[in-house]
């Protein structure tokens, strides 16, 4: 008994059943309807995404016996032999088997005489860009005054290839990539039609690693039910495609929040007991991580259903802005730069160190030594947060603020704001501050909250902030800008006093270039 896959049994017959691709399928339908059909089309995209099936149902369309339409009955002659592969008047052509200008020409020599069965003889040439610079030169002239009997249906997944002559000579369609939802909702439509009991994050899986391709994703489905027995669930689906669990990604985000270097690297030791694709544990990562980010720009935006919404709301309030765009940044880096490492087990370890190592001095949860023991608490799906430590006395705030401000869990344009200013005055909850008048364009009002709002938590109380513009000459940036320049002068000191370089000056007459030098640390 032969088995028909998946991908060939379901496979769009008429317009009404295509799976997305709306701006070309309206285009060809308006055209059909009102007439106006052009002699040439050119369809481009990705594998997978139906180019050579619009071109099928196109044909139909014009070779149905019951006359030009963009609804073919599909029960003529014509419409059943166009859908078994047998209908004379349709020539398919695979252009990377037949590159040569002569195979070319055979194929045009009989463009001239008329159709033998249908209402038109179409040329369909799969994977065009495969032809030879001859081959082209051959068709060109066809292709600009064809017999009104004849029409092009041309396919690639490379149009830069075509010559510039021949894209002029057709209508062009871009195909889509399509998204995972519609490829998610085909696939329940036909496991339902099939009878199959599936799982929806199972289903989920198959259409993501579809990459936006339905074919692809008829075809790992048809894959998951040999592997399955029949069955579609998410265990399966992760098994057969080397997917990681959510509560595996879950785990190493809730880790990243606590900076806990010790439980990440145990982390990745048990999911690489599974044989996992690195590249996509970064993926999966990062996508988590770009959820998170956005969770905390737009609170109110619908949840997604990949992760757990209090997983996402809880990484949202322990990570810091800046350190999520930081480590969404390094897992993508990382996702390209995986085959460079020595093995893809060592180059994800090195990426997930790398987003503890580089995150913004003062960031929450910084990175622990490994042999110290973070307070934790159990997060949802299984993710670990570090709990939030007490905040230390409020006498603390009675030092040097330099040191103070050192101290405060403060990034970005904030923390600047905060460095350009000196503490003039310290009443209670209180805070006057003065700015250096070079940073004035730091002063907003949504920076000056955030200043009070760290101050309020590093002192565990609310406090007012007030700031004023002023002469200021005691500022932590201006304390900063005083030792680099010390920093600098001692550096250049050193050169001078070098006794290789004071040897090259004397012997070659060398110079030593002042704005080169750099202290070091």
């Amino acid at each position: 008994m032969s088995y028909l896959a998946l991908a060939r049994k379901w496979r769009p017959r008429s317009f009404g059943e295509l799976v997305g691709q709306e701006h070309v399928r309206q285009a060809l339908v308006n055209a059909l309807d009102s007439g106006r059909i052009h002699h040439a089309f050119l369809f481009t995209g990705t594998r997978g995404v139906g180019k050579t099936t619009i071109a099928r149902i196109l044909a139909k369309s014009l070779n149905c016996e019951r006359g030009v339409s963009s609804t073919p009955c599909g029960e003529c002659g014509a419409c059943r032999e166009i859908d078994e592969g047998r209908f004379v008047d349709l020539i398919e052509v695979d252009a990377a088997s037949r590159t040569k200008v002569d195979d070319t020409r055979e194929l045009l020599e009989n463009v001239q005489y008329l159709p033998t069965r249908g209402r038109c003889k179409v040329y369909l040439i799969d994977e065009v860009h495969m032809l030879s610079s001859h081959s082209f030169n051959a068709l060109l002239k066809t292709l600009e005054e064809p017999p009104p009997h004849v029409k092009f249906l041309l396919a690639t997944t490379d149009p830069q290839k075509l010559p510039v002559t021949v894209l002029s000579r057709c209508l062009q369609f871009n195909l889509k990539r399509l998204p995972a939802a519609l490829i998610a909702g085909r696939l329940r439509h036909i496991l339902e039609a099939e009878g199959v009991a599936a799982e929806p994050e199972g289903i989920q899986l198959l259409a993501r690693a579809a990459d936006g391709s339905l074919r692809d994703a008829l075809s790992l489905l048809d894959q998951m039910l040999a592997f399955g027995a029949g069955r579609v669930t998410e265990a399966d689906a992760r098994a057969m495609l080397g997917t990681v669990a959510r509560q595996d990604v879950a785990r190493l985000a809730g880790r990243l929040a606590a900076g806990d270097a010790r439980g990440l690297m145990e982390a990745v030791a048990d999911i690489d007991q599974f044989a996992p694709d690195y590249a996509d544990l970064l993926d999966a990562l990062a996508a988590l991580l770009q959820q998170v980010a956005l969770r905390q720009a737009v609170p109110d935006l619908p949840d997604a259903e990949r992760y757990d919404a209090g997983l996402v709301a809880e990484l949202a309030s322990q990570m810091s802005p800046e350190d999520l765009q930081l480590c969404y940044q390094i897992a993508i880096l990382a996702r390209r730069d995986l085959e460079l490492a020595p093995d893809p087990r060592s180059g994800t370890e090195m990426s997930l160190l790398r987003m503890l190592a580089f995150r913004p001095a003062g960031a929450a949860g910084g990175a622990r030594a490994a042999g110290s023991a973070p307070t934790a608490q159990a997060g949802a799906s299984g993710a670990t947060i570090a709990a939030p430590q007490a905040p230390p006395p409020a006498a603390a705030a009675a030092g040097d603020w330099p040191e103070l401000l050192a101290r405060l869990d403060l990034q970005g344009a904030a923390r600047q704001l905060a460095g350009n200013c000196q503490l003039m005055e310290r009443d209670g909850s209180r805070f006057r501050f003065q700015l250096d008048p070079r940073a004035q364009s730091l002063h907003t009002r949504q920076q000056e909250e955030r200043l009070a709002a760290a101050l309020g938590k590093f002192l565990g109380a609310a406090v007012s902030v007030e700031i004023e513009v002023g002469g200021t000459d005691d500022t932590p940036a201006r304390r900063e800008e005083q030792a680099r320049d010390e920093r600098l002068e001692q550096a250049r000191a050193a050169i001078e006093r070098d006794p290789n370089v004071r040897a090259l000056r004397d012997r070659f007459g060398a110079v030593v270039q002042p704005d080169s030098v750099k202290p070091v640390g």
